[in-house]
Order: structure tokens, then sequence, then C-alpha cells
């Protein structure tokens, strides 16, 4: 009975178990006339059987395709519905331009939520996990000091840092030309997909050993194999699609419900419950004593979203308008790009010698917690127009300050980063890794 308990199939019939409420009250229709509390229960349940699905279904495609590709195809999974939120409201743009601001809004909180909480959220989740349990997976590093113990990551997460570094660099001049154009999706859309086709090309058998349910799975022939994966594939992205945009709107209504004005809802709130997938899946990587693999996740998420979603937004607005036009919006969004290009710029200089400690990673929370609560704080005591102008300027102040704190770090990480580039460039020519050097 024991061993029938722990087979690999009973913790996938959980994960499935867990959507099916959702999925019956989708193809009913009864959805549509759930209580707030009632949708965000029923699809937050299918939302994190989603996320484990989808987990399982990358760990198990690591066998066939390259570790980097396999968990790229989860991130944009993972953040579908972000794409589908925001390019709603670039359509809608084109006949209510105040929509604009709202899509640069909610674009720039899901990414500020991806490394503001999830980044740090990781690290700190990691050394949580290896200090409680005692274990030692390789990825902790226990250095004297305060708050100095890190994760260490893989070096051969360097072309994903040094393609997001190429993003966060454009981003800060995205904001120059008034709004997001044809230039801006060019440029974008090229890292990206230059990135996947750099990436796609990389080793399929140098992979982690795996166990639980993608162990299971790869045990397959790969013509029983492949279809597993793509099921699983297919069946977490209809689920993600489908809840976590009620999800994201039943909280919404709750938040309205105790007085949290909508915008700040649409900014914050909304990306929050749309991320929570890629959320999840880290934290069970994470879990797994795959550290390296959790932080590719995020940074390829954070990647396709500061490049394909930035970069498609003019084009949804354009086929909308019917024909050529530059997404607009107003300067307090153009700040809103800069603090978020900012933080990326900072958490990225972190990430440049491959490790994280618990005090990086606490700064990375405090920041962008503590900006978060100044600017709800703003919105609550002041006028609209009055709370508006001070958020701007708020918004500066943390951007130059993101800004110092990674030239600093930068500087006494020159080596770091000429090392990064150099790994890069070997990854790109299928060139053996140099071993990282062994520095504290």
């Amino acid at each position: 009975m024991t061993s029938r308990l722990r087979h690999p199939l009973t913790a996938v019939a959980g994960g499935v178990v867990l959507t099916l409420p959702w999925v019956v009250a989708w193809a009913t229709g009864l959805a549509d006339g759930f209580a707030p509390l009632s949708i965000v229960g029923v699809s937050g349940l299918a939302v994190l059987g989603a996320s484990f699905l989808l987990a399982w279904g990358a760990e198990t495609a690591e066998k066939d395709v390259p570790r980097a590709f396999a968990l790229a195809v989860l991130a944009v999974l993972a953040v579908a519905p972000e794409y589908a939120v925001d390019a709603l409201y670039a359509w809608q743009a084109a006949t209510d331009p105040a929509k604009a601001n709202l899509a640069v809004a909610n674009m720039t909180g899901a990414n500020r939520i991806l490394i503001g909480l999830g980044w740090s959220g990781i690290a700190l989740f990691s050394i949580y996990k290896a200090t409680a349990s005692g274990r030692d997976d390789g990825s902790v590093v226990n250095r004297e000091g305060t708050l100095r113990d890190a994760v260490k990551l893989d070096p051969s997460i360097s072309t994903e840092i040094l393609f997001l570094f190429l993003a966060t660099i454009f981003a800060f001049f995205v904001p120059l030309s008034g709004g997001i154009d044809i230039v801006d999706t060019v440029v974008l859309v090229g890292l990206y997909v230059t990135y996947i086709a750099i990436i796609v090309r990389g080793d399929v058998d140098d992979h982690d050993e795996q166990v639980g349910v993608p162990a299971y799975f790869q045990s397959y022939p790969r013509k029983v194999r492949v279809p597993i994966v793509l099921t699983l594939f297919v069946y977490s992205g209809f689920l993600i699609l489908t809840a976590v945009e009620p999800f994201a709107h039943g909280l919404e209504r709750l938040g309205l419900q105790y007085g949290i004005p909508e915008f700040f809802m649409i900014q914050w709130i909304a990306p929050l419950a749309s991320e929570s997938p890629e959320l999840i899946v880290t934290a069970y990587l994470v879990n797994k004593a795959r550290a390296t693999a959790a932080f590719n996740a995020l940074i390829s998420s954070k990647l396709n979203q500061w490049t394909l979603l930035i970069g498609t937004l003019s084009v949804v607005y354009s086929i909308s308008l019917g024909s050529y036009g530059v997404l607009p919006f107003e300067f307090k969004q153009a700040a809103e790009i800069w603090l978020t290009a900012a933080q990326s710029f900072f958490a990225l200089a972190v990430l440049v010698n491959f490790r994280i400690s618990v005090r990086e990673a606490v700064t990375l929370l405090v920041l962008f917690v503590s900006q978060v609560v100044i600017e709800f704080a703003l919105i609550r005591v002041y006028p609209e127009a009055l709370a508006e102008t001070y958020s701007i300027y708020l918004l500066l102040a943390y951007s130059v300050v993101y800004v110092v704190l990674a030239a600093g770090l930068l500087a006494s990480r020159r080596r770091d980063l000429q090392r990064l580039a150099k790994l890069t460039v070997a990854n790109i020519r299928g060139t053996p890794v140099p071993e990282p050097e062994r520095a504290d």
C-alpha cells in the first residue's frame, strides 16, 4: 500500500485533481457566477496544480532538449497570462489612449515583482532549505560574517545574464522616443530570437539526475516520453491561460472591496497573480535542490518579458489601430520603465559573479517592498494629482539608488563581468566553459 501511495503517478493524479474544479466550472460556465472569494479559491487551486504539471513537463523535457531551452519554454508558458493582459490593454489603447498607461504599468509591475520578490525570495528560500535540512546541494556557500551566506549559480546561465544585461541597457532608452515604437520591437524581439537560437544548440546530454515524477517519465522510450511532455505543456498552458486571469480579477475585486485603488491593483495585485505559476515552479525547483535551474527559469522569464513583451506591444497596438503607430505613455510610465530598468541593472550586477548573498537578496527585497509601500501611502494620503507628482519623484529617486548601487558593484567586479562575457562566447561557440575561479 505504501509503495503505491508513493508512486510518481500518485503525485501527477494529485496535481490533476487540483485543476478539475476549475475545468468543470470553466467548461459549464459556472465560473461566471462565482463570488470573488470562490473564483480566487477555485482558479488558485488550478494555478497551483498547473504549476506542478508544468515543472514536471520541463524537467522531463531536459532529457531531449537543452535545459535552458526547456526552462525557456516553461517561462513563456508560465507568464503567458501577463502577455494576454498587456496585449489586451495595448489593443484597447487604439481607441482609449489611457489604456496604454495601464499596459506599461502592468508590464513594469510584473517585471519588478519577478526580481523584487522572485529573485530575492528564491535566494533566501534556497539558503533556508539548505540550512534547515542540513543538506549539501552544492549551491549554498557558507561564509563568515553577517548575512554573507550565498547561493552559488552555475556559470552555464551566463548567456541568459548577458542577454538580459543588453536588454536592460536598451530599456533605459525606450522612454526617450515618447512611446514603444518599431525600433524597440526590432531590437528587443531580435535579442530574444538570437538568445533562443543560441540556447537551442546546447548540449542535451548534460542534464541533472532527476527523481520522482520527471525520473519516472524519463524512463519511458522517447516515442512515449515526448507525447507525455507535450500533454503536460498543453494542459498546464490551457489552465494558466484560462485560470490566471479570473484569479487576478478575483483578487482585484477583493482588493477594491477593501478600498485599494484600481490602478494600484492593476500594477501590483494582478501581475502578482499572473506571476504566481512562475514563483511556484521555481520554489518547487529549489525544494529539489536545483537553485541554478530556478534562477535560470526566473531570468528566462524576466528576459522574455523584458524583450518579447515590450517589443510586441507596439505590434498589437498598430494592428488594432489599423496602421503603424507608436504606443504612447505619460511621463509617469516613463519613470516606471526607468525604475524597472534600474532594478534589473542592480540585480544583474549582483549576479555577475554567479552568486547572490543573503545581504544582496535582502537589499533587493527591502528596496522593492519599501518603494511599493511608500507609493501606496502617497496614493492614500494625497489628492490624485499631487500623489502622482510625488510618485514620479519617488520613482526617479529609487532609480538613482539602484543605478548607484549597481555601478559600485560593477566597479568592484570588473573581472567578473569580463569572465561573464568570455563564458557567453564559449557557450555560443560550443567550446568548453572555463572552470569558475574560487573566490570569497
